[in-house]
């Protein structure tokens, strides 16, 4: 007669979980998530003017329009070239909070800048801010 290690029956319980699967997975995961976070942040680029000014905190990216230098507009991660008034107008948040941030290019053309300006104030959006990159002061070392 054998032994039977388990239960009546000579069925066998669980005793330990195998974890290598999932160890395997979580690396596969990770080794993808560091490939492709820098292609996603690498695709849009904006040179923002150096202004002596404060900085200004971005509650929300869905309430961003850039200007390229290229001339394209862009809202949160959609293009809007063309049709900025319309997209502002009829977008629930816009409306709602009446707040908008643009951030354009410092080679970004005026008149691609005065248009989003132009359509934000059309759409009633009463707060309006422009995005720049602050100076930083250098403060001499104290002796």
């Amino acid at each position: 007669m054998g032994g039977s290690v388990g239960k009546r029956g000579g069925k066998k319980g669980f005793r330990d979980i195998n974890i290598t699967p999932l160890v395997d997975v979580m690396l596969v995961l990770l080794v993808v998530f560091m490939v492709t976070a820098p292609i996603l942040t690498a695709g849009l680029h904006i040179d923002l003017p150096q202004v002596n000014a404060s900085e200004t905190d971005v509650k929300d990216a869905r309430l961003l329009v850039t200007v390229t230098k290229e001339g394209k507009t862009i809202f949160g991660e959609q293009d809007i070239t063309g049709r900025v008034e319309d997209v502002l107008l009829h977008h629930k948040r816009v409306q709602a909070e009446k707040e908008l941030f643009i951030r354009a290019d410092k080679k970004a053309m005026y008149g691609d800048v005065a248009i989003v300006v132009g359509a934000a104030r059309a759409a009633g959006v009463v707060s309006l801010n422009l995005l720049v990159e602050p100076d930083i002061e250098e403060v001499p070392d104290s002796p």
